[in-house]
């Protein structure tokens, strides 16, 4: 998890992701964050969001949280996903990510996507399980995400966000059948499902 972060040594690296790319409901999230690589600052267990345990991220959210040197998460709602598409929103998001940092990295990695910035960047395809910074992001927009939707859910109690996240579930589809859509879906998302 530390090569990339080894190839620039004496650099300050920023790694940047995003989580609720494919959601049919709810923002896509950006995390940046600045990771110290001190030996005895490695947090042990940081890996792709995804291939780890709720229990488990939500365990090493507050550990990144208090071990980063400096982190942003911005969200990105539904309504801008639907005027200027997902990509372009993932990018915006990440960009914004970037900027919000008090701390200037000299790098940026980011999971596979080009962004706008003007610091030196590098594009890692499945960066998430690749480097320490990237795969620390993945985990704050990940728990940042799932709990935002959690906290939305009773104020949409018919389509059980707390269960799927707004992702494209059976249930979700199900659901979305049944009651139709609500604010937080992304039109362009759900036009194929209802029609």
């Amino acid at each position: 998890m530390l090569d990339y972060e080894n190839k620039y040594q004496e650099k300050i690296i920023a790694g940047v992701d995003e989580v609720g790319r494919g959601s049919l409901a709810g923002p896509v999230v950006c995390a940046c964050v600045i990771m110290p690589l001190d030996e005895d600052k490695i947090i042990e267990g940081i890996n792709d969001s995804k291939k780890l345990s709720e229990k488990r991220r939500e365990e090493l959210y507050p550990k990144i949280i208090e071990r980063t040197l400096d982190y942003s998460i911005v969200e990105i709602d539904e309504k801008t996903i639907d005027k200027i598409n997902i990509l372009n929103a993932t990018k915006l998001g990440m960009k914004r990510a970037v900027e919000n940092l008090k701390i200037k990295p000299d790098i940026v990695l980011t999971d596979a996507v080009k962004i706008d910035i003007e610091t030196s960047q590098e594009n890692i395809i499945k960066g998430d399980a690749k480097s320490y910074n990237i795969a620390s992001a993945s985990i704050l927009a990940k728990v940042y995400r799932d709990r935002l939707m959690k906290e939305l859910s009773p104020k949409y109690p018919q389509y059980n966000f707390s269960r799927h996240k707004g992702y494209g579930t059976k249930e979700h589809i199900e659901i979305l059948k049944l009651h139709g859509k609500c604010e937080l879906h992304r039109e362009t998302f759900i036009k194929k499902i209802i029609k």
